[in-house]
């Protein structure tokens, strides 16, 4: 049985991202044997799925049916992974995840510059579209662990205690949206997805 942690990052944010790679530094030195998958998005939802879509199949091209998937995502990786962890079946660790975003990105709507890559794009009202049309409502609550900090300053942390209410939640006080302390974790995901 092959194992494949995929990390989605977040909205405006890449492959280099320091989770992602607090991730993968982690599973290189403690479990080599997983196959550490992060993506580069395009900076649009619908594009953005396509190459998360790609990845999943190529992985799948490589091990078969042989295959353990487990999904990481940050943010609006978060609201990624949800439909990752629906569609594939697989559990799925969130963390600050965006819910709704096609709501929260319309305040960002226009001129966008993605602080990572340079990449300069428009973020336009048919994104929101896509985003709507990527939503999944969550089946089975039990394949997510939500990780949330209060002070996330880009996202009101009680939408997400909403939309995961019957999933695994560890909450804590403070922190910000780029989830304080995340070196604490990869261990417990690890166990956790299963892989």
């Amino acid at each position: 049985m092959s194992s494949v942690l995929l990390y989605l990052h977040g909205f405006n944010s890449s492959p280099g991202s320091a989770k992602a790679q607090q991730m993968a530094a982690w599973v290189a030195k403690h479990r080599p044997d997983i196959e550490v998958m992060i993506p580069a998005q395009p900076n649009t939802p619908g594009a953005a799925w396509e190459a998360i879509a790609h990845s999943i199949e190529a992985a799948r091209g490589r091990h078969g049916t042989h295959l353990r998937l487990g999904a990481v995502g940050s943010s609006l990786g978060g609201f990624m992974a949800t439909r990752v962890s629906e569609l594939y079946g697989c559990r799925a660790a969130l963390i600050n995840p965006a819910v709704r975003p096609h709501e929260l990105l319309r305040d960002y709507l226009g001129p966008q510059r993605n602080p990572y890559t340079e990449e300069r794009y428009e973020l336009l009202p048919t994104h929101m579209d896509e985003l709507k049309a990527l939503a999944v409502p969550v089946t089975a609550p039990e394949r997510l662990w939500i990780l949330q900090q209060q002070e996330d300053e880009v996202l009101d942390y009680r939408k997400a205690l909403d939309e995961y209410r019957f999933a695994r939640l560890s909450l804590e006080c403070g922190g910000n949206h780029a989830f304080e302390g995340f070196e604490r974790y990869p261990a417990q995901i690890v166990r956790f997805l299963g892989i």
